[in-house]
């Protein structure tokens, strides 16, 4: 596996400070806000200076039931292929449910939900998993997730399940020790045991991020400084292996450039203490930092020939191959008992329906006020015109309007139905807003791209509003 060193997630917003930046080896970029054949300035310099530049898929939703859509694959591709990239990356997890398997209309979380860890839905992602790698022109590594709610039922720990999952299609893995935290205040699970039971030989590279705790309940933000928690979690893992990458990441309430230096030197003090842990442990010298991604000492994978084990769900040892192949297995019904399961998680968290059987009423009202105020604030990013309109009244009109009318399109569709519902309910009351928005909803309607031109759009509204008369 490439050494990709130390890097961060690049954002629009930090951009000329991440060019700045001293001892970036690399940068990520979230694969849905990069266009190919437009990309930006700040990743074309990048690249020109020999920065790697991997595309991070967000909306794929590989652990849902269905099959990968085509188009989203085709176009995770094309972003790996424009920016030379040696690997892409998605998530563990489900983002839409509904559809055809399901006889239902179609919902959109728009946020990474979890998926049970269970023989069903791990079927279902290894055979995603294949359907994906045979798409794209480079590896595949794919994220574990943080979560706020646990399924009920489930079969496997999430070390076992990643440890299948990896050994089953050849995957690659990301690992977010942030997310392993999350799951350890959320879910009680031990970080420690996670990366016991991970092969750490598959790992690609690793996450880290901050987030705050809120009522007992951890928010995997990305908007807030690492905690010592998580750089503890990286230290145990850089005591067991030499990462081939790590990477911070930070996605909203961005701080000065040297605090974001200041984290990125925690993170190089974590795995160098792992590595002299590591040192330690074995009584020899250890891998450096940058030269192999084979792990060392006691925690080490046996010879690759050798039967691997794990646990069982009753707690026994089965032994495994590490080059397991195995041949296709009909996921027909898998899928459609995974689909009836995500589809009542998901309306029970966007629709108001009842919470499904053996889920925590309290923990799933958590995560639907989570989805919902998120969903607001990316529509105000996607269309900030709508709080330049509404002002303060647009957080609670949206949080209203979202509980009985759920995303079935992305962020920009969400945007023009919200509009349309206040239009159609004599919303806003002041009439200059109500025009306001109407023309701004006529002009976002238009297969032609929005102008800043008050004149332009005044025109362009007027003359849709003629020819549907």
């Amino acid at each position: 596996m490439e050494r990709l060193g130390t890097g961060i997630g690049w954002r629009p917003e930090i951009a000329d400070a991440v060019e700045r930046m001293p001892g970036i080896d690399w940068v990520e970029a979230v694969a849905e806000n990069v266009c190919p054949g437009h990309l930006p300035e700040s990743l074309r310099r990048l690249r020109e200076r020999g920065v790697t530049v991997v595309p991070h898929g967000v909306s794929l939703g590989l652990g849902g039931a269905d099959r990968p859509d085509e188009t989203r694959l085709a176009a995770l591709a094309e972003r790996a292929e424009e920016l030379g990239s040696p690997l892409v990356t998605e998530h563990i997890a489900f983002v839409r449910a509904g559809g055809l398997l399901t006889a239902s209309p179609r919902l959109e979380a728009g946020h990474l939900l979890p998926v049970p860890r269970t023989r069903d839905a791990l079927d279902v992602l290894c055979e995603n998993i294949r359907i994906a790698q045979d798409a794209l022109p480079v590896p595949l590594a794919v994220e574990n997730i943080a979560a706020l709610i646990a399924w009920p039922g489930e079969e496997m720990t999430e070390g076992q399940f990643l440890y299948d999952l990896a050994d089953r299609t050849g995957v690659r893995l990301l690992i977010d020790v942030a997310n392993l935290h999350t799951n350890h205040v959320n879910r009680a699970e031990d970080p420690a045991k996670a990366l016991a039971e991970l092969p750490l030989e598959a790992i690609a590279y690793v996450h880290v991020a901050g987030g705050f705790e809120r009522d007992g309940v951890w928010h995997d933000s990305h908007a807030h400084p690492v905690p010592e928690a998580v750089l503890d979690i990286l230290t145990d893992l850089a005591s067991r292996i030499s990462p081939p990458g790590v990477l911070l990441e930070r996605d909203e309430n961005f701080p000065e450039p040297t605090e974001l230096e200041r984290e990125l030197g925690a993170i190089r003090e974590a795995l160098e203490k792992g590595r002299a842990r590591r040192e330690t442990q074995t009584g020899r010298p250890a891998t450096a930092p940058h030269d192999s991604a084979e792990p060392d000492g006691p925690t080490a994978p046996q010879d690759s020939t050798a039967p691997q084990h794990s646990k069982t769900p009753d707690g026994s040892e089965a032994a495994q191959s590490s080059t397991t192949v195995e041949p296709p297995a009909d996921t027909t019904a898998a899928r459609q008992r995974l689909a009836l399961a995500q589809t009542a998680l998901l309306s029970a968290l966007v629709a108001g329906t009842p919470v499904p059987e053996g889920f925590d009423r309290v923990r799933l009202g958590v995560q639907a006020r989570a989805l919902a105020g998120k969903r607001a604030d990316v529509v105000a990013k996607v269309a900030p015109e709508l709080p330049h309109i509404l002002g303060q009244t647009y957080r609670p009109a949206f949080l209203a309007y979202a509980q009985r009318h759920p995303m079935t399109g992305g962020y920009r569709q969400d945007a023009l139905d919200f509009a349309g519902h206040l239009l159609s309910t004599g919303h806003p009351e002041n009439a200059a807003a109500r025009r306001h928005l109407h023309t701004w909803r006529l002009d976002r309607s238009s297969p032609t791209p929005p102008t800043h031109r008050p004149t332009t759009r005044l025109a362009r509204a007027t003359r849709k509003v003629l020819l549907r008369r």
